[in-house]
């Protein structure tokens, strides 16, 4: 598939009168796996939260596979094939796994509507739901409570909520922050076995292994756009140097 998966012109974001992302122009191809980074403050997740339709942009246009979303609400975009996770782990922690999972399926399913049939009911549906959890190596674990999962495996679900929508664009927040080195390693692995049909846009910190699984990478300072470019061009940016690696 030639074209964009996500476009981004002139995005400018205003709180009040402190701007958190200025002019910001990407462009995402399908299939890419994109890295932004930036110190803290940068705009990266406020960036987000706009492609994403949790805030409207004051300026600039987000097209996602062509379509101009910018003023569209998050529903829609999921609907378009947007999923995202997010800084914050987010889930139903007193629910199984399996439930959790379920609620992630019926979120673009018209079946959600139907109140007397319990949500996770149905060979196929089930049959699903476990074959999520294996992608994320937490099959055995379908009845267990969410929050009862150590850390690492609860970001391993959250990742496995956002591959049950079936995403096209998948935007992932910071997925190996507060993960141990060992669970680092296996998260990194899972994201790198996400199938090329599935564009993903990932901030993370944890240079060492986001580098190995970035394209391209765009870094962002102040809320602008400072480099772009692939993973060569942008580490031997001296602006990369300056802004981000601190030399």
């Amino acid at each position: 598939m030639t074209g964009a998966a996500l476009e981004i012109v002139g995005l400018r974001k205003n709180f009040g009168g402190v701007p958190a992302t200025q002019n910001v122009n990407i462009h995402v191809a399908h299939g890419e796996r994109r890295l932004l980074i930036g110190p803290n403050g940068a705009g990266k997740t406020t960036l987000f939260n706009q492609i994403a339709g949790d805030i409207r942009p004051s300026a600039g246009s987000i097209r996602l596979f062509g379509r101009e979303v910018s003023t569209m609400p998050p529903h829609r975009r999921a609907h378009l094939g947007l999923a995202r996770t997010y800084q914050i782990i987010t889930l139903f922690a007193g629910d199984t796994l399996e439930r959790n999972v379920a609620l992630a399926l019926l979120g673009l399913m018209r079946s959600r509507w139907n109140m007397f049939r319990p949500i996770d009911a149905g060979a196929a549906m089930r049959a699903e739901i476990l074959r999520i959890l294996d992608l994320v190596g937490l099959a055995g674990q379908a009845g267990q409570r969410a929050g009862t999962l150590a850390y690492g495996e609860q970001r391993r679900l959250e990742i496995a909520l956002a591959l049950a929508q079936k995403p096209k664009l998948l935007l992932l927040d910071e997925p190996l922050a507060g993960l141990s080195a060992e669970e680092r390693v296996s998260v990194g692995a899972l994201i790198g076995a996400i199938p090329r049909e599935v564009t993903v846009v990932m901030i993370e910190h944890d240079m060492d292994t986001a580098l190995e699984l970035a394209d391209s990478i765009t870094l962002l300072h102040h809320g602008q756009v400072i480099v772009d470019g692939t993973r060569e061009e942008v580490l031997a940016d001296p602006r990369t140097r300056e802004v981000y690696l601190g030399h």
